[in-house]
């Protein structure tokens, strides 16, 4: 599979990466290890997961994610440096521990490599802007932790445009290296965060953009025809509000494309992300070898003009 380059970083991923914030959540360890499996034997080479995942559920406090992970690196079936392997920092973790400030981002990759049973981390991301945290203070341990050898690169996930051209200028005035990866929220119903000036920005600075719900917790994955198709489903709650006039346009022309092109609903929305320009590849979820299936096909998915165009005006 043609891998993309991750903006300025030197690293190489996959078109579609494997977001795991399902493991440990929606799907079971030995679940999860298939998924796994599967992906790498499909040449999706890059997993995106953070130290939060998945403390939602009743019973968790953070870390099965990266613990599962951990585990099915440590098999040794696919090797570590075929893996590119991206963690974060910053979300509640309980106990004060959150923020990202350099003493307790300091402590916090220390947790994720022992969950992940690696020595390094190819991307390590600030989860969430933090207000009382300098980005200058952010980026200096995240500078000091590349020296070590801990991580590879670094940047950062839910930064509005003025936050990410503050970052960036913060890091040219105090002479440290600045954000290279960005990680929005995108998809063809959630447009209005990313387009226009924070994607301009990515553009110009030739920072990766990795989009997470690309999928729209599953909205866009042609499973749901109407709300009550989702009620009691584990992310039912974050559904509903996509079952408007909107995002039924978008159902209806994502549904018109698949069958032009003979793909299934999902695969046409991730195609359509990666049709952007300013997107290097979008991160989606899988809870079954099926389901990874899709993802290595919508990697492989090219869409006419005239279909993204179809697309573009259903979710403007």
């Amino acid at each position: 599979m043609q891998k993309r380059g991750l903006g300025r970083t030197g690293l190489e991923v996959s078109p579609i990466i494997l977001g795991g914030n399902v493991f440990g959540w929606t799907i079971d360890e030995a679940t999860s290890f298939g998924v796994l499996d599967a992906s790498f034997d499909a040449g999706l080479n890059t997993i995106d997961t953070a130290d939060v995942y998945s403390s939602w559920v009743p019973g968790n406090v953070g870390g099965e994610s990266e613990a599962i992970i951990g585990k099915w690196l440590k098999r040794g079936n696919v090797s570590r440096d075929k893996v590119v392997l991206i963690t974060k920092v910053g979300s509640e973790m309980g106990e004060g521990k959150k923020g990202l400030k350099a003493a307790y981002i300091a402590e916090a990759v220390e947790a994720s490599l022992r969950r992940l049973q690696t020595d390094y981390l190819d991307v390590y991301l600030s989860h969430w802007h933090d207000p009382e945290t300098p980005y200058e203070e952010t980026l200096e341990v995240y500078e000091k932790l590349k020296a070590q050898g801990k991580i590879r690169s670094f940047g950062c996930s839910n930064l509005d445009a003025r936050q990410l051209q503050d970052a960036t200028d913060a890091a040219k005035t105090n002479g440290v290296p600045r954000y290279d990866v960005l990680q929005p929220e995108y998809n063809l119903y959630d447009r209005a965060g990313f387009e226009g000036p924070l994607a301009d920005i990515c553009v110009k600075e030739e920072i990766a953009v990795i989009t997470y719900y690309s999928l729209a917790s599953g909205f866009l994955s042609g499973k749901y025809k109407s709300r009550a198709d989702v009620e009691g489903r584990p992310r039912g709650d974050g559904l509903l509000k996509y079952f408007d006039d909107k995002g039924l346009r978008i159902l209806v022309a994502l549904n018109q494309v698949a069958d032009d092109v003979g793909a299934k609903p999902a695969e046409v929305a991730l195609a359509w992300l990666l049709s952007n320009k300013a997107v290097t590849a979008p991160i989606a979820s899988a809870t079954s070898i099926l389901q990874v299936a899709g993802l290595a096909s919508a990697a492989r998915l090219s869409l006419s003009d005239e279909a993204i165009t179809r697309l573009d005006e259903a979710g403007a």
